[in-house]
């Protein structure tokens, strides 16, 4: 967890490009708001090994929506209860659940549908938050912490030499 969370500062300090950084975030607050314990978390947490982001920020996105995943966990239930109980919907819902395999995504439980649609929905949002906030870290708040006396005391540790070569490897 560390190294992805040194992944991602030396992303946001670099010249990597920031569409792969909030595309990262993105990615984790879908992965956040879908139970990874069940199998349709799991495909979906491998199907994003497939794209072209930022792993750290992916990381970083995770961690902070399953910090908060107490609090909206409830909203996530009453969205879910309600996209199922859809009447248009209950046809495709009743071919997905006789088809082989796709019962074992647990589909149909109120936290992985609710999850999948809050997911969906905040992918857009995420994306072009981060596209906004990258920028505005790169050019105002790095040079000010980079330049802060806390970082240049830091800096002159022999235990910041050990953790950079620990990040470099």
């Amino acid at each position: 967890m560390l190294k992805g969370i040194g992944k991602l500062i030396t992303a946001l300090n670099g010249n990597l490009n920031k569409s792969q950084i909030a595309a990262g975030v993105s990615w984790g607050v879908l992965l956040g708001l879908v139970p990874l314990s069940n199998p349709f978390g799991i495909v979906l947490l491998i199907i994003s090994f497939f794209f072209n982001h930022n792993h750290g920020a992916k990381i970083f996105g995770l961690a902070i929506v399953k910090i908060l995943s107490m609090s909206i966990l409830p909203a996530l239930d009453v969205l879910g209860w309600e996209i199922l109980h859809i009447d248009s919907l209950q046809p495709l819902f009743t071919t997905m659940f006789n088809m082989p395999f796709v019962p074992f995504t647990k589909f149909n439980n109120t936290l992985v549908m609710g999850g999948l649609i809050a997911g969906i929905v905040l992918w857009l949002p995420v994306f072009a938050l981060f596209m906004a906030l990258i920028p505005l870290y790169r050019n105002k708040l790095a040079p000010k912490i980079r330049e802060s006396k806390f970082v240049k005391k830091l800096a002159s540790t022999p235990i910041l030499g050990f953790l950079d070569s620990i990040f470099k490897k």
